[in-house]
């Protein structure tokens, strides 16, 4: 029926259209789809026409609420007509859409239901939160429901018929955005605030203070922001290995929003149903802050600004000193101000003790107090500030480091380090809400680091992300209730733009909505990957950046050791499309063979292989390279153990390692040397020998100092063919590989050594000076 409606209107238009300049547009029908998916659904024949004539219908109660017609104003900007208000409550038989609120507790504040009849919308909730969401719902429906459009002018739209019951799982949804690293201008804020919006979240976790930028304006104390919110320019280094603001040299990045500002974000946010729970870091993470007042760190400084990574982190506020206190309720006191919301984030986390255990001040309060150590003092830092947060009527939640030493009494636990400090939380009544870096960080690879932009690591696909349960099933039921909901974390030490940051952020944030708002048991991924391609076009109308990694190509290849076979699968995220690929390094193309089951390679092959649809890529192309060779599937002996990701076969399987150390095709040595011995099995004619090293000092991952090739034909007297030396890394190398190889005319030999001499401990530039390196090598190739 809906299918001939639209030809109905089509032949309409036809017929009657006779403009010479103007053009018509018609938008096909689109399968009906919303994300994150309504608790209840059930789509019926037919459709609803909205149209230059359809009118807006509320109860006498809704005309007065502000949620009404801020709702009225969204359905008029998302279809781009006029939407008249009824007057005096009446209308005709057809073409209305009814907004009313209705006393069903059942709802609760957020839910409501939509009946799409063929003439005429009913929306009902019992909340104004609800009727939000209801918009939400039907704009999804109306931006992808048949349209037509003369002029750029839309004339109608066709929303299928369907019904909706719906209330979210979790109370917390929300979204976190690291504003310190990088500063994101207003404008921003605003676009990011109407993404979570449109996936539903009601909670906005803003992060405005940390080492490298304090980005909120305090009156009471201006230096905050004229010296904390400021740092020098080494955008061009590598994150962790910037070098040290000079004397004199002036700070020019970064930024602050003034109290005004912010006041127009939280209304911002306010009309959208989004509560912004701000940050304050303490009592590390402060560098920024220490560096306008040093009088309430442990040495009384000077400090500066630092412009990138800092690890450990020992710049501290003093516990020891009640004018920290002090000043920190100070400016709590102005940030409660500014943000109206139950909660006040302290941070908590990755607070290094050592000022503390060399300050005489802190070891008397530890002594006063009868601390037995430096937790127990951070402990007595957090209930302190706690007290004089619940005295001014709201809540208090940190990192789970706040468990340590003793929790507040009622403070809320923000789980990252997994959910084993939410877990602790929740038996001890305490309230949870559960961000594990597994699942929940944004700042994480989503597909391969060569396919992707820089990322901070880790690797949290898509599919990963929508398979997160933020209740542990190690809780009970009353315990399982103190879990509030979650989150996910968008730090931003790599993430410097808006573009970028929209890209790690969607289309994850998607399977994030449906996890927090959607019915467990109706959760399917086949489903919400077929959803997502029209999510896709909705973030294009909105003009927002987004990954399509999920529909990359992943190229697998099995090594069996003992039938000396490789066998190859390919697979993908999403559930829709096909994969089509070659064996010959050519890109693949509409016509090229489409997989289906995995196959056998038996030569050297480059495999290449993309997503399509309808004929049309929808990924990049992924490649895979597997080097059959004379040292391939033959036993090696190695004198020094390797203690990460490979395995025993990794080199001489065929397969050589990318960029990412952890992609299982590298074996990793901690301070050993290198050393194998591969028997060829007989004597072999062979002119080429080469092996790859990988470096990341971020990773305290080092390319050897010298690397030896020799060959033997009785594994006792060897020769040696190629020796290099290689010299030590300096600051701010980018990740890289090295091969080694060696060229020679035709020898007969059974045996290849390679000896590769690790640098050791890490150099005195490195942040981890003194510790041990690690070396990483992969396939050694003999030709």
């Amino acid at each position: 029926m809906k299918y001939y409606a639209f030809l109905v209107v089509f032949c309409f238009f036809c017929l009657n259209y006779t403009g010479d300049a103007r053009t018509l547009k018609i938008k096909k029908y689109l399968p009906p789809s919303i994300i994150p998916q309504p608790a209840k659904i059930e789509f019926h024949k037919g459709h609803f026409e909205i149209n230059k004539r359809t009118i807006i219908v509320a109860d006498a109660n809704s005309q007065t609420n502000n949620e009404f017609f801020r709702s009225i104003r969204f359905l008029r900007e998302k279809t781009r007509l006029p939407l008249r208000i009824a007057k005096n409550n009446k209308t005709g038989k057809s073409n209305f859409i009814r907004l009313q609120f209705v006393n069903d507790q059942s709802l609760g504040e957020e839910g409501y239901r939509v009946a799409v009849h063929l003439d005429s919308v009913i929306i009902q909730s019992h909340h104004s939160k609800g009727l939000f969401y209801a918009v939400q719902s039907l704009s999804q429906l109306a931006s992808q429901a048949t349209s037509i459009t003369i002029n750029k002018r839309i004339l109608k739209w066709f929303i299928p018929s369907v019904s909706i019951v719906d209330t979210p799982r979790f109370k917390w949804r929300g979204m976190h955005l690291d504003v310190s690293r990088h500063f994101f201008p207003r404008k921003f804020i605003y676009t990011y605030l109407d993404m979570l919006a449109m996936h539903k979240f009601n909670v906005f976790h803003w992060h405005l203070t940390d080492d490298q930028g304090w980005r909120i304006e305090i009156k009471k104390y201006p230096k905050l922001t004229e010296i904390g919110a400021w740092r020098v320019d080494r955008e061009h280094q590598n994150w962790d290995f910037r070098d040290p603001p000079k004397d004199n040299e002036q700070a020019t990045y970064g930024g602050y929003y003034t109290q005004n500002e912010i006041k127009k974000i939280v209304k911002y946010a306010a009309e959208r149903n989004i509560t912004i729970v701000p940050e304050i870091e303490m009592p590390a993470h402060t560098t920024a802050a220490l560096a306008a007042y040093p009088q309430y760190s442990c040495t009384g400084g000077p400090f500066k600004v630092p412009p990138g990574g800092v690890w450990p982190v020992t710049d501290i506020y003093c516990a020891g000193n009640d004018s920290t206190f002090y000043f920190l309720q100070d400016v709590l006191t102005e940030v409660m101000d500014l943000f109206p919301g139950t909660y006040i984030h302290i941070g908590g986390d990755e607070a290094d003790k050592k000022e503390w255990r060399a300050c005489p001040k802190c070891q008397k309060r530890m002594k006063d107090e009868g601390l037995k150590d430096e937790s127990e003092l951070q402990s007595y830092l957090v209930k302190r500030i706690e007290k004089f947060i619940v005295s001014k009527g709201r809540r208090m939640i940190g990192w789970d480091e706040i468990l340590e030493g003793g929790l507040a009494p009622d403070a809320t636990v923000m789980s990252w380090r997994g959910v084993e400090g939410g877990i602790t939380a929740a038996r001890q009544n305490h309230d949870v809400v559960m961000t594990p870096g597994s699942h929940c960080y944004f700042d994480y690879y989503q597909g391969p680091r060569e396919s992707e932009p820089l990322a901070i690591g880790g690797f949290t696909p898509l599919s990963k992300v929508y398979s997160f349960e933020p209740v542990p099933e190690s809780l009970t039921t009353e315990q399982a209730k103190h879990v509030l909901g979650a989150q996910a974390n968008v730090w931003t030490e790599y993430i410097p733009t808006l573009k970028h940051a929209q890209y790690m952020t969607l289309p994850r944030m998607a399977a994030m909505a449906e996890v927090l708002w959607s019915p467990k048991e109706s959760r399917n991924w086949n489903d919400f990957s077929q959803r997502l391609e029209k999510q896709f076009e909705r973030y294009e109308a909105a003009g927002y950046n987004y990954a399509t990694t999920a529909y990359l190509v992943s190229i697998a290849p099995t090594i069996d050791t003992l039938t000396k076979r490789v066998s190859v699968s390919l697979s993908k995220e999403m559930a829709n499309g096909e994969i089509r690929y070659t064996l010959d390094g050519t890109k693949p193309t509409a016509r090229s063979p489409i997989y289906k089951e995995p196959f056998i390679v038996n030569q050297t092959s480059v495999i290449q292989a993309g997503t399509f649809v309808d004929a049309e890529l929808l990924s990049k192309f992924t490649e895979r390279k597997i080097l059959f060779h004379k040292a391939m599937f033959k036993n090696v002996t190695i004198t020094y153990p390797y203690e990460r990701y490979g395995d025993d076969q990794t080199l001489t399987n065929g397969l050589r390692g990318g960029i990412a150390f952890n992609d299982g095709n590298w074996q990793g040595y901690h301070q050993n040397d290198f050393e194998a011995v591969i028997d060829l099995g007989d004597v072999t004619s062979i002119s080429s020998i080469s092996v790859n090293f990988l470096q990341n000092t971020k990773s305290w991952i080092f390319h050897p100092q010298s690397v030896e090739i020799s060959v033997s034909t009785d594994s006792v007297n060897f020769q040696t063919v190629r020796r290099t030396e290689i010299p030590v890394a300096k600051k701010n190398e980018e990740p890289s590989m090295k091969e080694v190889q060696q060229e020679f005319p035709s020898i007969n030999v059974r045996y290849v050594r390679v000896n590769a001499k690790n640098v050791g401990l890490c150099p005195d530039w490195h942040i981890g000076r003194g510790d041990k390196a690690w070396l990483f090598v992969d396939e050694i190739i003999v030709e």
